[in-house]
């Protein structure tokens, strides 16, 4: 069994075990978190789109981190301008526990 969710405005397929990073999600590690916007649930012999108001994915947090460091460089010829700056986007591993119907 596998679902389509949307978490924090991205699209993840997940199934029960998996574990993913998406963005940074409040709360602590260890805590329970739930996401009630399915898009899509496939069974063995089904796929459901429509009308999953009441599906619901558990998840559990299992730490906070930042992923890996991205340059970001803008430079104009000729004008002596040039700018380096970098970035560091904060993921959060979340553990997939259970996907209700």
């Amino acid at each position: 069994m596998y679902a389509i969710v949307d978490i924090q405005g991205q699209q993840f397929k997940v199934e029960k075990g998996q574990s993913l990073f998406v963005h940074r999600l409040p709360g602590e590690e260890g805590s329970a978190v739930e996401f009630n916007k399915v898009l899509l649930l496939a069974d063995d012999n089904s796929i459901k789109v429509d009308k999953l108001k009441n599906a619901i994915v558990k998840a559990t947090i299992i730490n906070h981190l930042k992923g890996d460091k991205k340059i970001v460089f803008k430079k104009k010829r000729r004008k002596g301008y040039e700018k380096k700056n970098g970035h560091r986007q904060s993921f959060t591993k979340i553990k997939v526990e259970e996907i209700t119907a």
